[in-house]
């Protein structure tokens, strides 16, 4: 392991803190480190690995295509593409889509096609505690000095709200507005949800001024939230949605999700990708679809979610000078505590488990969504250990 951080160090540009376990294999909802110690991993490689590792029919799916063509220029439509998107369409309830390798690049689509519909005078929003991406668009959306420090100018037009602070929406919101981006829970500010109220007033708000209201459903999308997207907690309907992560199924795949009246604000040679929509992502994005949104799992995630949550509470009541809220949908779980927690996902390490900490206090948890009642009572009672 010593050796593969030192060969890091020399290879690669240094952007990321690596976890120092030397991973061999996976199956299911568990690593394994080359030393045959085995983790419960409640991380999911960033909410992507939404049936866990190994899965066979997405092994089968991809084994399948790639020896068919493992990619095509989009000059080719594949017939892989068209059902991954009939049923990405069908379960979002939206009308068209655009297929790119991430949920950055998805954004960056939005606001390109979000300028080309309102112009470029018109104010972009996003809320503020949100995460968006790294590109220059989804950089100037997401307002955290860390991440914007030494990249000045960012995009104009670009502007940030009070997150669930109907009056600082109000405020700013009015006719010269042209679109609301928006994470209906907020994944590294910390799991925290939109409220009823705040959403509301977004939607009164896009009726009278006519903006467009995107929904970013990266991290909250293919049923990680307990429906098929996060926004169908809420009675509305997005004018775009952005959505990646677990919809390839462990490959780079994303999607612009829109309505029928932006279907045709592209037109061809207007925006493009190369690797975009690649075939043997979308099927294994097919699988996940079907297993997920119409195998059951997602009611699964909306039970066994409300169980964790259930016995979250009963940790938080046994340890209320140590944690301080309990929060999300699904398996999108956050435990915020009074104090800093990176130390904490150490002690989980130590302990076979991995999870992130975000927002400095915030224990992050993102099960696979095939995670049972099993593993989630080992994870908390691993939780009551490190914490005692």
């Amino acid at each position: 392991m010593i050796n593969i951080l030192e060969k890091e160090k020399e290879l690669f540009i240094p952007t990321y803190k690596r976890i120092p376990v030397d991973i061999a294999y996976s199956k299911g909802v568990y690593l394994f480190d080359k030393q045959g110690k085995k983790y419960l991993d409640f991380f999911t490689g960033l909410a992507v690995n939404a049936l866990g590792y190994a899965d066979p029919d997405i092994i089968e799916a991809v084994e399948n295509q790639i020896r068919k063509f493992s990619h095509l220029s989009n000059n080719f439509i594949t017939d892989i593409q068209i059902e991954f998107t009939e049923r990405l369409l069908k379960h979002s309830g939206m009308a068209a889509a655009f297929l790119t390798n991430s949920g950055t690049e998805a954004v960056e689509g939005a606001i390109k096609l979000i300028r080309k519909v309102k112009g470029p005078d018109k104010r972009i929003f996003s809320f503020i505690g949100s995460f968006h991406g790294r590109t220059y668009g989804a950089l100037t959306l997401t307002p955290k000095e860390k991440y914007q420090q030494g990249y000045q100018p960012l995009l104009s037009n670009i502007s940030h709200i009070k997150f669930n602070d109907v009056e600082d929406l109000e405020k700013n919101v009015n006719s010269n507005t042209a679109a609301v981006f928006i994470e209906l829970i907020q994944g590294e500010g910390g799991i925290v949800p939109a409220t009823d109220e705040f959403v509301k007033k977004i939607d009164e708000l896009r009726r009278k001024f006519s903006f467009i209201f995107v929904a970013d459903e990266i991290q909250t999308g293919t049923g990680r939230t307990g429906k098929p997207f996060a926004y169908n907690h809420f009675n509305l309907k997005p004018d775009i949605v952005v959505t990646a992560k677990a919809i390839g199924g462990g490959l780079p795949l994303g999607a612009i999700l829109v309505t029928g009246e932006l279907k045709n604000i592209f037109s061809t040679g207007t925006h493009g990708t190369t690797f975009g929509g690649n075939p043997v992502a979308c099927a294994a994005g097919n699988v996940v679809l079907k297993k997920v949104l119409e195998g059951g799992i997602v009611e699964d995630v909306k039970s066994n979610g409300e169980y964790f949550i259930n016995l979250l509470n009963n940790l938080k009541k046994d340890f209320s000078k140590v944690i301080k809220d309990v929060r999300g949908k699904g398996f999108m779980i956050g435990v915020e505590h009074f104090n800093e927690c990176s130390s904490l996902v150490e002690k989980f390490r130590e302990e076979g488990v991995l999870v992130n900490c975000t927002n400095q206090n915030v224990i992050r948890i993102l099960p696979p969504l095939i995670a049972k009642k099993d593993e989630i009572n080992n994870f908390v009672e691993v939780y009551r250990k490190v914490i005692s």
